[in-house]
C-alpha cells in the first residue's frame, strides 16, 4: 500500500535522538495507527509496548533484534519487533519507514 486514505494525521512530530529520527502519526478509523518517520544515519536503540512491524521504504541500515545477531535490511524489506522488547539499529544511509503497530 503506497497511499492511505480516509486518515488523520497527528501534526506534532515525534522526535528523538536530538532530532536524528522524525515520525509523523497516522491515525486510522479502525482505531489502528501508524508512524511515518525519516531515520539518519547513526546508531539507535528503542523499546516497544506493542509488537511492530518495520517496512522500510527507502534506505539501508542493520538491526539487532532480541536474541538474534545483526541483519542488513534495505529499502522494499521489513522485520517484525516484538512488545515489550528492545532493538538496535545502524543506520547506514537516511531511511524512510513505516511502522505498524498491533
Amino acid at each position: 500500500m503506497s497511499t492511505f486514505d480516509n486518515v488523520s494525521v497527528t501534526k506534532l512530530a515525534n522526535v528523538y535522538f536530538d532530532g536524528k529520527v522524525t515520525s509523523r502519526t497516522v491515525h486510522f478509523a479502525d482505531g489502528s495507527r501508524k508512524t511515518l518517520g525519516i531515520m539518519m544515519p547513526g546508531d539507535y536503540e528503542f523499546g516497544t509496548d506493542a509488537k511492530e512491524l518495520m517496512e522500510i521504504q527507502a534506505g539501508e541500515l542493520e538491526v539487532m533484534l532480541p536474541g538474534e545477531d545483526w541483519q542488513k535490511i534495505q529499502g522494499g524489506q521489513s522485520f517484525e519487533v516484538p512488545a515489550n522488547a528492545s532493538f538496535k539499529l545502524k543506520i547506514h544511509t537516511v531511511t524512510d519507514y513505516c511502522c505498524s503497530y498491533f
